[in-house]
């Protein structure tokens, strides 16, 4: 089959996803799920996968785009791809930018380490909405090279998370200097709550700019009452809680509907505010 190249000299692509996020592109070759009506040329299909759960689907999204093109791979993160470099636009959406790619942390909840290996710094390309795993634990030359970056961009976001332990005063002083629109820090057990109290007195920012992204059940034996304290403690250190209900890599836990009505009441901010002013 001959090379189908788009205005300059490219590969044409189209990207598959199972499903539809806040990151997934939304060019003409991008397409959720099976192939539609109307299909454009191009050289290859390839298939991304987040998440181990949709791993089935994908191959048989592999078996319906086969009907069509000749080339078509399935990839992603839910097969342990290590992802050494960084692609604007690829397979998440403009304005999404990785600066760093895997975390020397080893947390057991967390597959980064597991996939992606040790941090390894990468071409720093521009974004507003960094997406790092770990983006403190890069070098300072780094570092200042993602933040002058970051200078000339508007409603930032650091959605990746920053380490509470790694935040300095110089951060913070970076961070405030930035058009920021919020970023995400992380208390995942009782003892993060400490560190991130340290944190966000360095950064020096509101609380509606201070997320916190706040697993739980990773303990199967965390009660809702223990759930609770931990997001009433993220609340007066002076963030907003994202409670987020753990999921592992290899199937998907189905939790009862006071969990997940907890999750969403401690993951949306004017639920959050309203029930804060009963405690208060």
């Amino acid at each position: 089959m001959p090379r189908v190249s788009d205005s300059r000299g490219r590969m044409r692509i189209i990207r598959v996803f199972p499903k539809r996020t806040n990151m997934t592109p939304k060019d003409d070759l991008a397409f959720i799920g099976y192939p539609p009506l109307w299909r454009p040329k191009a050289d290859e299909v390839r298939i991304s996968v987040a998440f181990t759960w949709d791993i089935l689907e994908a191959e048989r999204l592999k078996l319906a785009w086969e009907q069509y093109y000749p080339i078509v791979k399935v990839g992603g993160p839910a097969y342990g791809n290590p992802s050494d470099g960084f692609t604007p636009g690829l397979y998440i959406r403009h304005g999404v930018t990785f600066t760093s790619r895997g975390c020397n942390n080893q947390c057991p909840w967390c597959e980064v380490w597991k996939r992606e290996g040790k941090l390894r710094e990468i071409e720093v390309c521009a974004g507003n909405l960094i997406q790092d795993n770990n983006l403190l634990q890069c070098s300072q030359q780094h570092l200042n090279k993602v933040f002058a970056m970051l200078s000339n961009q508007h409603s930032i976001q650091f959605t990746g998370g920053l380490d509470s332990r790694l935040v300095t005063s110089k951060i913070g002083d970076s961070i405030r200097a930035l058009n920021l629109k919020q970023l995400f820090l992380a208390c995942d057990t009782r003892e993060a709550i400490k560190p991130l109290r340290v944190a966000i007195k360095k950064l020096g920012l509101p609380r509606q700019k201070i997320r916190c992204y706040a697993l739980l059940k990773f303990n199967p034996d965390e009660t809702i009452s223990d759930a609770t304290e931990r997001m009433q403690l993220i609340w007066e250190a002076g963030a907003m809680p994202m409670a987020q209900l753990f999921q592992p890599a290899n199937h998907w836990i189905e939790y009862s509907l006071d969990w997940k009505h907890f999750a969403r009441t401690w993951s949306r901010p004017a639920a959050m505010k309203a029930l804060m002013k009963n405690f208060g």
